[in-house]
């Protein structure tokens, strides 16, 4: 993992990338490993680092559809731990394991983004053996999922038996949850990467900034709350006029052909003479047959 350190004077700002399979090592998984951190191991000796330079506030970058329960709790356990407020942000399938790290963060800084799904499931494993080995890890899931579930509802507020029951959706494997659902049921404090959604400007917000200064500096006796910009003398200009966008669109009115002007529409009414080179053809006509 490459961890970005932002040193200012006693100050610092850490950023680690969670990415991949959790539990796995990176060099199973990443042509560059040295960006992602996804198993325990790698996080706690990049922590001692973090330790070292007292770091006060540490950013973790999820990009992960989960891996093994173990190691993120583990990694969990160490975020929390940290003397530092610890910000998480999760990006596009953000999923089972993934999900528990994402609560290691400080109050009020569990963030995901707004193009991102969220899916909490219950524990599974794969298991060969007689039936008392099966037994034991049937027993060992449940405690999984009794665990995983009361962390949720430490972190939401909300009851464990609430995220039991969104756990064992679709025969346990949980349901992919969108931003706002997640902020909805206490997994989140807030979407980031939401465009503002604003109004259009209106005329006097298009022509600010349009004048010199110079410009904009000339006095006229005009009030101006009934004044058309683009009626003013050249060596007027207002500093700011109230007259309506919709105001001037209403006032334009679009040009119309008279329906007799095209003969493609209606006929043209014929001349005399037009009606006597008419007659003279079919007389013509009647002559040759």
């Amino acid at each position: 993992m490459e961890t970005q350190i932002k040193i200012r004077n006693e100050a610092s700002v850490c950023t680690i990338d969670i990415e991949g399979v959790i539990g796995v090592p990176e060099d199973e998984q990443f042509a560059d490993s040295s960006h992602s951190v996804a198993t325990y191991e790698r996080l706690r000796r990049e922590l001692e680092s973090i330790k070292e330079i007292e770091a006060e506030r540490v950013v973790v970058n999820i990009r992960s559809t989960g891996g093994d329960v173990n190691d993120a709790l583990l990694i969990y356990e160490s975020l929390i731990s940290l003397d530092a407020t610890i910000t998480t942000r999760c990006y596009g399938y953000t999923a089972s394991a993934a999900t528990i790290i994402a609560q290691a963060a400080s109050a009020g800084c569990r963030e995901i983004a707004s193009s991102a799904l969220y899916l909490v499931h219950l524990s599974s494993s794969t298991v060969e053996g007689n039936a008392a080995d099966l037994s034991e890890r049937i027993d060992l899931l449940k405690k999984t999922d009794d665990r995983l579930a009361s962390l949720y509802a430490l972190r939401s507020g909300r009851s464990k038996e609430s995220f039991i029951a969104l756990m064992s959706e679709n025969s346990g494997r949980g349901r992919w949850l969108s931003p706002n659902e997640v902020v909805e049921a206490g997994l989140a404090d807030a979407i980031i990467g939401v465009e503002e959604t604003t109004k259009p400007k209106g005329l006097i917000e298009r022509v600010k900034g349009w004048f010199s200064p110079q410009q904009q500096e000339v006095e006229t006796t005009a009030p101006l709350n009934d004044v058309n910009v683009l009626h003013l003398p050249e060596n007027i200009q207002p500093k700011a006029s109230t007259i309506a966008f919709e105001e001037g669109q209403n006032g334009v009115k679009g040009s119309r052909t008279k329906v007799c002007e095209d003969p493609s529409l209606e006929g043209v009414q014929p001349t005399h003479n037009a009606l006597a080179y008419a007659d003279d053809l079919r007389n013509l006509r009647y002559q040759r047959l």
